[in-house]
């Protein structure tokens, strides 16, 4: 057995010396705690000198992380190679916070290959690319293509994605929505003819939300959930950040104020797994047309679907999303399936959405899943 350096090694420990009874043993015993700590404290420094002082990303790190647009360590796999190389070596991981500062939750779905192009099962070049986009698969949620997929952009529209699914999980498809006079002074695209003062079916706004997406139907769902815009925003940061949304903050219900309203590929498409798990959202938003009853003048409303390549009937396709502001340009969720693989592509700030989509769809089942060719329409030109 050892001694501790407190303990003289001359001493005779068989004996007691005359007079000391009750003392000695007790020293001994506070001599060897003194001597655990101090062992444990040195640990302690080297551990946290070797990890760069604990939980603190180094500013080097930091400045990398400001510059991609991405939000530091995030609680599911979607970090580059870099990030992961100076990530915390601690038993204990740092956590991961939302844009406005809510833990995050565990994503559904983990997106495998995220911030490693090179590795990508497609290497694809546009002459005028997007500013971020990514195609990837639905059910594994691997990558097959990638371009700035944890960049930070204005995401317009595309945050209806949200809106519908919170809506979904909190009211019946027969639930009825007081159109008020908030809703019906929207700003933007709109069903419009909304009547004031009216209750309307909750599915009907469903649709006028996710077809001609309208921003008088996400008002009007968004006071009929939470009671007002404000409260309904704030759910929907919340369930961001539940769902593991590292890049993403909400900052209305319709996505057509883009100031504070922000998302990245990475994360829209954990949104667009999610959202096609609902039953409702998945039969809404492949659907080209719908006639539904309204209260109105004739008792009809006519919606029809502004996804254009669903409006050029591409083959296989499930939905999903688009958006446009002037400051975030055309933007596209777009999903399809052909044989069982489900695959989905996230253009943000694009040129020319859907042919983009479509290149990437097509060289995806047919590249990487070896399907054979899917005539189509052909897509006119985007001006």
């Amino acid at each position: 057995m050892s001694i501790s350096p407190l303990i003289d090694p001359g001493h005779d420990r068989g004996r007691r010396p005359r007079g000391r009874r009750g003392f000695t043993r007790p020293r001994a015993a506070l001599a060897v705690a003194l001597a655990l700590a101090v062992a444990a404290i040195a640990a302690l420094a080297v551990a946290l000198v070797r990890t760069g002082g604990g939980h603190h990303a180094s500013p080097a790190a930091a400045g990398r992380a400001r510059a991609s647009g991405s939000s530091g360590p995030r609680s599911r796999a979607l970090s580059s190679s870099a990030a992961a190389a100076s990530a915390p070596t601690l038993s204990t991981p740092a956590l991961a916070l939302s844009p406005i500062g809510l833990a995050l939750g565990r994503a559904p779905l983990t997106l495998r290959g995220i911030g490693a192009p090179q590795r990508d099962r497609l290497q694809i070049r546009f002459h005028a690319p997007p500013r971020a986009g990514l195609l990837f698969n639905l059910d594994s949620g691997l990558v097959l293509w990638q371009r700035n997929p944890l960049r930070r952009l204005r995401v317009a529209s595309l945050n209806k994605m949200m809106t519908a699914l919170i809506t979904v999980r909190s009211a019946p498809p027969g639930a009825r929505v007081l159109v008020t006079r908030e809703a019906v002074e929207s700003q933007g695209s709109k069903v419009g003819v909304l009547p004031r003062g009216r209750h309307v079916r909750l599915e009907s706004m469903l649709y006028g939300l996710l077809l001609p997406s309208g921003n008088d139907a996400a008002t009007a769902l968004a006071q009929r959930v939470a009671g007002s815009a404000s409260a309904f925003v704030a759910r929907m940061n919340r369930e961001a950040a539940h769902l593991g949304l590292a890049c993403t903050r909400f900052s209305s219900p319709s996505g057509y104020f883009d100031e504070g309203n922000f998302s990245c590929p990475a994360d829209l498409a954990v949104l667009a797994h999610v959202d096609l798990a609902q039953p409702r959202l998945a039969r809404i938003t492949r659907t080209l047309a719908a006639v539904l009853p309204f209260p109105i003048k004739g008792g009809k409303l006519f919606l029809y679907n502004n996804n254009p390549l669903l409006i050029y009937h591409y083959p296989g396709l499930t939905g999903l999303k688009t958006g446009y502001t002037v400051a975030s340009g055309r933007c596209l969720v777009a999903t399809a399936e052909r044989r069982g693989v489900r695959l989905g592509v996230v253009l943000l700030h694009s040129p020319a959405p859907a042919s983009q989509a479509r290149r990437l769809l097509d060289l995806g089942f047919e590249r990487v899943y070896h399907q054979a060719p899917v005539p189509g329409p052909p897509i006119p030109p985007e001006a």
